[in-house]
């Protein structure tokens, strides 16, 4: 597994090695200790999940807080997505900051992305069969989310707006201005 740098600190893009031939391919996608020595990181995945989703769906931008904090280890097995992070670490240089990178069947590429982020991604291929790892259980009353669309940060979600599907539940995130006022973060 190559792990390449992002800006942020502790958020990067893991490659891993396909070896292929006539029959199809194989690789290891995680490895707990070739990522502890390539990454510094120490990560304890407690639950894995995966969503189906057909183009223009978005999901996002989520996060928990507190101690229900999550980092995720990302990645796309059917279809493509734009995958897309926003730093809420105040102590990073990179905080309200956003980064983004394509994820596919095609690339075999994942995002790890540590605790402190809000995170989403949209489907830009027809379907997108998209699997995550996450280093703490999901709780309810610890979730929120940034509305995708907020002005201040500004994403471009390569695909037009008529175009997004977001559930009610996602319409209702907040800007990105109200969340860091909640969270005491500005």
């Amino acid at each position: 597994m190559n792990l390449i740098k992002t800006e942020f600190k502790d958020l990067f893009i893991c490659e891993p090695k396909v070896f292929g031939d006539e029959r199809g391919y194989f690789y290891e996608s995680f490895n707990d200790k070739v990522f502890k020595v390539k990454s510094g990181l120490e990560v304890n995945f407690v639950q894995d999940n995966q969503s189906f989703s057909t183009y223009g769906v978005l999901r996002g931008l989520h996060f928990q807080t507190g101690e229900y904090a999550q980092a995720k280890l990302v990645r796309v097995v059917k279809g493509k997505v734009l995958d897309v992070v926003v730093d809420l670490r105040k102590e990073e240089p990179t905080f309200g900051k956003h980064f983004s990178v394509e994820l596919s069947a095609e690339n075999n590429r994942q995002l790890f992305v540590p605790r402190g982020f809000a995170h989403g991604f949209v489907v830009l291929s027809e379907e997108s069969e998209f699997l995550y790892k996450c280093d703490n259980y999901y709780e309810p009353s610890s979730e929120s989310g940034i509305i995708f669309n907020d002005p201040d940060l500004n994403i471009d979600w390569k695909i037009p707006d008529k175009d997004v599907k977001i559930s009610p539940k996602d319409s209702a995130n907040k800007a990105f201005r109200h969340i860091l006022e909640e969270m005491k973060l500005n």
